[in-house]
């Protein structure tokens, strides 16, 4: 690289940097941010912290919901992080959600170039929340031209096999690119991912975390898994290899959904990974951000006593727009 190139690219990443701090609102709750100190390191953010189906949610006119139907409290939007490389001017998204329209405005808005497409969509496994945003991308909309799409094999004879799926691989849309647990593969020079393999409720794909790696930190991302005991590996193990992780919190204790046996929707509860991690030290512990909130989480209520609890504890919860250095 030049000294004209080295100083574009130093002034690109500058601009960058300043943007995506503004290009996310915070939210009231109080919590503190971790954001990237050197100019054009990588870093990722939190572009959703709900569960498939959203908040609110469809129909639901309980307490939980009817705030934000009303307009006294905010929506939320469906579980996702991105990854941006501000050097590079690269972002990548982990699930393609039904709310793609607007986390991918909310990701590119990071960025000082003009981007049509993402550099690469990272799926977690084949449930509404994860996988279905990637319509936007097909000739109807976004109309990408072979936009990466990372996928276990089962995941990628579903979307090859099913339509519209298929017309998105047809039309070259996106392009498929293969995956397989416990490997790990580059994004770019300054950006690595290892495949984690996770049970869960398998009915058209596997189910996967991932572990992103960048010049400086990780981060662990797990939005959907049965219960940790389940898990060939130590959720204790797993923290300790990284610096940040966002674990599944689809509901915050047994007994949430009063009418369903909640023993047929195998999350961990919130209390569950806290209890099985609260003898760790305070540094560990605090690396955990809860996502993947159902509607009926209280966290997902400002100023509850579950807000309090997780954050007694020394825990915290994944916020809109939040963003940790890589």
């Amino acid at each position: 690289m030049n000294c004209k190139e080295y100083f574009r690219a130093t002034l690109i990443a500058l601009v960058s940097t300043l943007m995506c701090w503004t290009c996310q609102p915070m939210t009231e709750q109080s919590v503190d941010f971790e954001v990237a100190q050197d100019i054009g390191e990588p870093y990722c953010i939190v572009l959703g912290i709900a569960q498939d189906a959203g908040y609110p949610q469809a129909s639901c006119e309980k307490a939980c919901c009817s705030a934000v139907w009303k307009g006294e409290a905010s929506a939320k939007m469906v579980s996702c992080l991105g990854i941006v490389d501000p050097l590079s001017q690269k972002v990548w998204m982990l699930d393609a959600t039904p709310d793609f329209r607007e986390q991918w405005q909310d990701l590119k808005d990071c960025l000082t170039s003009s981007k049509a497409q993402p550099d690469g969509v990272l799926l977690t496994h084949a449930h509404i929340g994860h996988y279905t945003g990637l319509m936007q991308l097909g000739r109807e909309v976004m109309g990408a031209q072979q936009a990466p799409v990372y996928v276990m094999p089962r995941l990628d004879s579903f979307l090859r096999q099913n339509g519209p799926w298929s017309q998105l691989v047809d039309l070259e849309n996106i392009k498929l690119q293969p995956i397989a647990a416990d490997t790990t593969f580059a994004l770019n020079d300054r950006l690595s991912v290892k495949v984690l393999e996770v049970p869960h409720r398998d009915e058209y794909s596997e189910t996967v975390g991932y572990q992103v790696s960048g010049p400086n930190k990780s981060f662990l991302f797990i939005p959907d898994i049965d219960k940790w005991e389940r898990w060939e590996r130590s959720l204790a193990g797993e923290l300790a290899a990284v610096d940040y992780a966002f674990l599944d919190a689809t509901f915050f204790a047994d007994g949430e959904l009063p009418n369903r046996d909640m023993s047929k929707i195998p999350h961990p509860f919130v209390t569950e990974t806290m209890d099985a991690l609260q003898d760790l030290p305070s540094d560990q512990r605090r690396k955990v951000h809860f996502i993947h909130l159902n509607h009926t989480n209280p966290l997902l209520q400002e100023g509850s006593a579950a807000q309090k609890e997780v954050k007694d504890r020394g825990f915290q919860v994944a916020i809109e727009g939040q963003k940790l250095s890589l």
